[in-house]
Order: structure tokens, then C-alpha cells, then sequence
């Protein structure tokens, strides 16, 4: 679907499930996201990706690498579907990929791409993206891309208790580039 020079960002497979489990398993991947995911959680998610992908026309697409057909994890685009927030209904940006893959620009290139899709499909005026105060290497990623902090999008996340760790989270945005 989408292809960059290591990369490929296409829609999901029956043979990335197994994958993604055991990156979702991981301590390290899941620490700003909850903890670790059960198998039900996992078909659950997948089926919501899908599902954006139906509905929408994309989704958080797996990403393959070109050389030899790994599955690296995630990225793409959603429609922000967390309720009451400030970012309800915009289009959000987001990213997860096996702890095997850090480090080495796939994420970035991942993203920058998703970031170019947009701007050429979509209408949106911009788009944002969450994560934790504690997840450097998540907003590190969004400053890379050039988005900027936007603190009046920040929000509470209903998934968390107001006394937990995740319950705060940060937002970022990056405008579409003006034409010209």
C-alpha cells in the first residue's frame, strides 16, 4: 500500500498475528500502554484495525520490512476514538513495533510516510498524536517528525484511573504542510 526505501506499510494478514502477540506480550513494548495484552485483547485490536481500514480507507498498517518480509509492528492513522476528550474524532497518528526494531529510523520512516498519506487522501487539517509525559522515546519520535506539544489537547485517559501512571497523557500535532 504505501512504500518507502526499507519499508512497506500495507494492510494486516492472518500470519502477522502471531508477531504482534508476542510484541504485545513484551513488558518493555506494552510499559506506557497498559502492560502486557491477553490473545483476546490482541484479536480485538486487530479487528478494530481491520475494521478502520474498511471503514475509513486506512488504518494502523503493519509494517513489513522490504529486505526480507519481517513484520516490524505498526503505524498508521485512526480516527481518535477515546471519548470526552480534546482529540475525539481527529486524526491521530500512532506507532508500535517490537523492541527488536528500536533504534533503527523504522518508525520514523514509518510515520513520515503515514504523515504523507494523509496530506495526499485525506482533508483533515491536522494530525495529532498521544502518548504518556514518560514516554520520551514516543514523543521524541513526534518531535522528529515535526510535530509540536500541544498542551491544551492534553486529557486524562478514561482507561486509567486518575491516580495511575497512564492516566495523563500529552498530545503533539503537526498542521498540513501549506501548498505553494
Amino acid at each position: 500500500m504505501i512504500e518507502t526505501d526499507r519499508l512497506i506499510l500495507r494492510n494486516w494478514r492472518d500470519a502477522d498475528r502471531a508477531p504482534y502477540l508476542d510484541f504485545c506480550r513484551s513488558p518493555a513494548v506494552m510499559a506506557c500502554l497498559g502492560g502486557p495484552l491477553t490473545e483476546a485483547e490482541v484479536d480485538a485490536a486487530i479487528g478494530r484495525v481491520r475494521a478502520s481500514q474498511d471503514r475509513n480507507g486506512f488504518c494502523l498498517w503493519a509494517v513489513e520490512r522490504r529486505a526480507d518480509g519481517a513484520f516490524l509492528g505498526y503505524c498508521g492513522l485512526k480516527v481518535a476514538d477515546t471519548p470526552g476528550t480534546p482529540i475525539e474524532d481527529e486524526i491521530e497518528i500512532g506507532w508500535r513495533l517490537g523492541e527488536f526494531y528500536w533504534g533503527r529510523g523504522y518508525a520514523r520512516e514509518a510515520a513520515q510516510a503515514s504523515l504523507r498519506w494523509a496530506w495526499a487522501n485525506l482533508s483533515t487539517p491536522r494530525v495529532i498524536a498521544i502518548t504518556v509525559p514518560t514516554n520520551r522515546r514516543s514523543w521524541g519520535l513526534m518531535e522528529r517528525i515535526g510535530m509540536t506539544r500541544r498542551p491544551e489537547l492534553d486529557f486524562g485517559h478514561p482507561t486509567f484511573p486518575e491516580n495511575h501512571p497512564l492516566h495523563q497523557h500529552i498530545s503533539y500535532a503537526v498542521d498540513r504542510p501549506v501548498a505553494g
